[in-house]
């Protein structure tokens, strides 16, 4: 095995046929790299590599401060994990580092100052998003020449500064304002209705066409950075049509302001509406009416509809609006039991079935109906009794929703395996007690099930013998490259392969021999 490893580690020495970089950005994920191979790469980290590194769970405070003077865009990650302080940068030297920290909070009042005043609207934006600024820095960027600077700081300002900034004289914050949370209810209601604001003179349309003008979704202008549809006729109708539609999302908008919205022509802002959870019935029962069916679908999923309406909405004639209903945390199981059979639900525990009682699980795992068994089986912490007596149900379905169960028996799994084959042959192979003489077997069934050879390459069990049948499947192939269980020379092939991610993975497989991780570092090293 050592000669073995020595021979691969000269061919990488030599560059034969190895794509480094994707090799380097593989290694920079491997979690079996040693602390002074980690030193070494962070020394010839590009962007790329930078990038994967950043969210190594062992990095040191002292590599991620390295890392960062070598690839200052690592920056972010580093400081949303803690990995810096203010004291570890430079904000002349590093701005985009000291952006980074203060994003994070962590940054000091005077770097806000100095970015504050750097040319680069695109710093200044970046800044308006920062929390805590220093009052003399939000007034300084509130009267920002750039428009999406200020626009930026209305979305994430404080209240006083969100209540000011709801009288800008340019539509798009005032568009901005109407998402912030922070922003006064009253004032939200204000931009809702136009009421006691002084009106908007200009928007992002105007200030680049001369009105009337409606911006072509097929543009062909290479420079134009309008949205599709966009469109003013001086009165800034599609921003003002956006900025409703943010106050209609805004869980801080008052229930009040947005009532008369119930029946208004435009789709989008009834589908806003629709997911509000604090509305009169009556307004729910008007949404219900509407023609759209994502109206009425977001409608179904929503807590806050009674009874009475979700049995409306269970006969609706959309699947999605059924579908939507099942997934409604508050339906009735008896209303969810008719739909189940109606609509394709998919392998995902309902929220009603997660909270359902002991007795309730009982009676629905007893169900005639197997669609209403499928949904009670995809729980996965059922009793013994329960699941051991759904995994024998007759009905391939329920066996699909039942075979990931955690405490199945092999025999159980291999039974389901026997008796319907194909159909459930993936959802065997991600039960994660599957043993690995069973997902041996499930890799030479034939015919052979593509999406099965990619849970078990994937499967803690899983064997060479299992990943050498998964690597001669396309998309398995780099799961498996990144399986320990794979031997160390075919992991060492591997650095060569034709596909980036079988690389990649490769790289990253701790059970790629610590010879091999130094030649590929000291190597690249040694070139730059």
């Amino acid at each position: 095995m050592a000669a073995a490893e020595n021979s691969h580690a000269e061919v990488i020495r030599a560059g034969q046929h190895v794509p480094v970089d994707h090799v380097l950005c593989g290694l920079a994920e491997n979690p079996a790299m040693p602390c002074d191979l980690v030193d070494l790469l962070v020394t010839i980290a590009d962007e790329d590599i930078a990038s994967n590194m950043a969210w190594r769970a062992d990095l040191t405070r002292a590599q991620a401060v390295a890392l960062v003077s070598r690839v200052e865009d690592s920056a972010a990650r580093l400081a949303e994990r803690g990995l810096l302080t203010a004291a570890d940068i430079d904000p002349v030297a590093q701005p985009l580092a000291a952006l980074a920290l203060l994003s994070e909070g962590a940054g000091r009042p005077e770097w806000a100052r100095l970015v504050a005043a750097d040319p680069d609207a695109g710093c200044r934006e970046r800044l308006a998003a920062c929390p805590g600024l220093p009052t003399d820095v939000a007034e300084t960027l509130a009267a920002d020449t750039a428009i999406r600077v200020v626009a930026e700081l209305a979305l994430w300002t404080t209240s006083d500064m969100a209540e000011r900034l709801a009288e800008h004289p340019h539509a798009e914050v005032r568009r901005a304002v109407a998402a912030n949370e922070a922003t006064p209810p009253s004032v939200l209601a204000a931009l809702l209705t136009g009421e006691g604001l002084p009106p908007a003179r200009r928007c992002l349309v105007c200030d680049r066409k001369e009105p009337p003008f409606v911006h072509d979704p097929d543009c062909a202008e290479p420079d134009c950075e309008l949205p599709s549809g966009a469109s003013c006729d001086g009165s800034h109708e599609s921003t003002v049509h956006d900025m409703q539609q943010q106050a209609l999302r805004n869980p801080a908008t008052p229930a009040a302001a947005v009532l008369a919205f119930a029946g208004h022509p435009s789709m989008l802002l009834r589908w806003e509406l629709a997911g509000r959870t604090d509305l009169p019935p009556e307004v729910y029962e008007r949404l219900a009416g509407s023609p759209e069916p994502g109206v009425r679908g977001t409608l179904a999923d929503n807590p806050e509809i009674d009874d009475r309406l979700m049995q409306r909405l269970a006969i609706d004639p959309c699947d999605d609006v059924r579908r939507s209903l099942a997934h409604n945390p508050r339906v009735p199981l008896d209303v969810l039991t008719r739909v189940a059979g109606t609509v394709r639900i998919g392998p995902t525990p309902l929220p009603r079935i997660v909270t359902a009682t002991p007795a309730e699980v009982e009676e629905l795992a007893a169900s005639a109906d197997p669609a209403v068994r499928t949904l009670v089986a995809e729980r996965r912490d059922l009793p013994s009794g329960i699941r051991d007596a759904l995994a024998a149900d007759p009905d391939a379905k329920v066996l699909k929703s039942i075979a990931p169960h955690p405490g199945l028996s092999e025999a159980r799994l291999r039974a389901m395996a026997d008796r319907h084959g194909v159909r459930v042959l993936v959802r065997v192979a991600s039960n994660p007690d599957a043993s690995a003489a069973l997902l041996e077997d499930l890799v030479r069934h034939r015919p052979p099930v593509k999406k099965a050879f990619r849970e078990v390459a994937r499967h803690p069990n899983a064997t060479a013998l299992a990943l050498s049948a998964c690597l001669q499947d396309c998309q398995a192939r780099p799961v498996a490259a990144g399986h320990p269980a794979l031997p160390p020379e075919v992991i060492v092939e591997l650095l060569a392969d034709d596909e980036w991610q079988v690389v990649e993975a490769a790289a990253a497989n701790p059970s790629l021999p610590l010879t091999v991780m130094s030649a590929l570092v000291s190597s690249r090293g040694q070139v730059g």
